[in-house]
């Protein structure tokens, strides 16, 4: 999927761009107005089928038809696409950024604000049906940081000869997922995989080397997860047929945005979440029910909280399919409280590691679907 291609791999790709635009060329000479039909990204034009585990896209488009008011971004559309055709066909790349910044000599069809830019970007990608490091774009944030009993096998840029990256011999440093990941292969012993949301507890467990201890690999989510994260998480567990837990802090957020993302996708990108979700994960903790259980610290939840609690129940294709998380939604709206991972640390620096952990993957029934 993202991988860095060769010009000839990317000859249907190219092929596509022209296609469009052939299209809308004969149109024009037929002396119709061209349309650019584009798959609506959102939570209302997906489903999901446990069987699939993931979030489908269902067939609603939305219609770019030229008209004297659409024929700026119509314009922009276009240039998009001869921009992403130039990047293919030279096996180059180019950030959202560097898009954004491209589109200055393009005159009046120019980006006022990068949005616009990403906007333009993310029909065009839903469009092709492909993922945006296919027509030669890639995001500007890392892709999370990985520590453990781990090989991954790379190539050299310069050569194309193998490289064997050992993620045990990083000191106190980690390993970072590329933006492009697709050509990655791994060796492990390991167990399973944890998921961690926040950095700052991914250090506390790499320090202490907690990855050797449990004989897993820990990855660093850094928040929602980006796309390069989720696709080597799926590479990786799918490769080496590894179980995916998810440690996450209890609240609205780390539940269906971080972990709902991760493991089914969402409305936003949901032309290729099936490459870029995590069926197979589950959710670890922390669970409303561990902070009762343990005891934790808490927050107050938030009115921000409670909207989202109420409309992930109703609207969330997901969570309409699973009673356990209903049911854990519905016992946090009524203990009116959230708790962090690192609150678990007020019971001791390291109880996360000795005690919680230990007890969670001893005793399955306490994870989350």
């Amino acid at each position: 999927m993202a991988k860095k291609e060769t010009p000839q791999e990317n000859v249907q790709v190219v092929k596509k761009i022209v296609d469009i635009a052939e299209d809308m060329r004969l149109t024009i000479k037929n002396q119709k107005q061209p349309q650019l039909k584009i798959p609506l990204r959102a939570l209302s034009n997906v489903e999901y089928d446990a069987n699939e585990g993931y979030f489908k896209l269902l067939k609603n488009i939305k219609a770019r038809t030229l008209t004297a008011s659409t024929i700026k971004t119509f314009a922009q559309t276009l240039r998009m696409m001869a921009l992403s055709k130039q990047l293919v066909e030279t096996n180059d790349i180019a950030t959202k950024r560097e898009a954004y910044y491209v589109s200055k000599n393009w005159g009046e069809a120019r980006f006022l604000e990068q949005p616009e830019s990403d906007t333009v970007m993310d029909d065009f990608e839903a469009m092709m049906k492909v993922n945006r490091e296919q027509i030669g774009f890639i995001p500007e944030e890392k892709g999370g940081d990985i520590a453990g009993e781990l090989v991954v096998i790379d190539k050299d840029q310069e050569t194309g000869k193998e490289l064997r990256i050992d993620c045990t011999k990083f000191g106190s440093g980690a390993y970072s997922v590329p933006s492009s990941c697709e050509h990655l292969k791994f060796e492990t012993k390991a167990k399973f995989v944890l998921a961690i949301e926040t950095a700052g507890m991914f250090e506390r467990l790499n320090k202490h080397l907690y990855w050797k201890k449990a004989n897993c690999i820990l990855i660093s989510m850094g928040g929602v997860p980006t796309r390069a994260c989720r696709r080597f998480v799926r590479m990786l567990a799918d490769a080496q047929k590894l179980p995916v837990l998810v440690f996450c802090d209890s609240d609205p957020y780390g539940f269906f945005s971080i972990y709902r993302t991760l493991k089914v996708g969402s409305g936003n990108a949901a032309h290729i979440n099936e490459f870029f979700c995590v069926p197979q994960a589950k959710f670890l903790g922390v669970t409303p029910q561990d902070i009762i259980d343990y005891k934790l610290p808490t927050h107050p939840l938030k009115e921000v909280d409670y909207k989202k609690i109420k409309d992930v129940i109703k609207n969330d294709p997901f969570c309409k399919q699973s009673k356990e998380w209903q049911k854990a939604l519905e016992q946090m709206a009524k203990m009116k409280v959230r708790a962090e991972q690192q609150a678990l640390a007020a019971w001791g620096l390291n109880f996360v590691i000795d005690k919680y952990l230990p007890d969670k993957l001893n005793n399955p029934k306490t994870w989350l679907p």
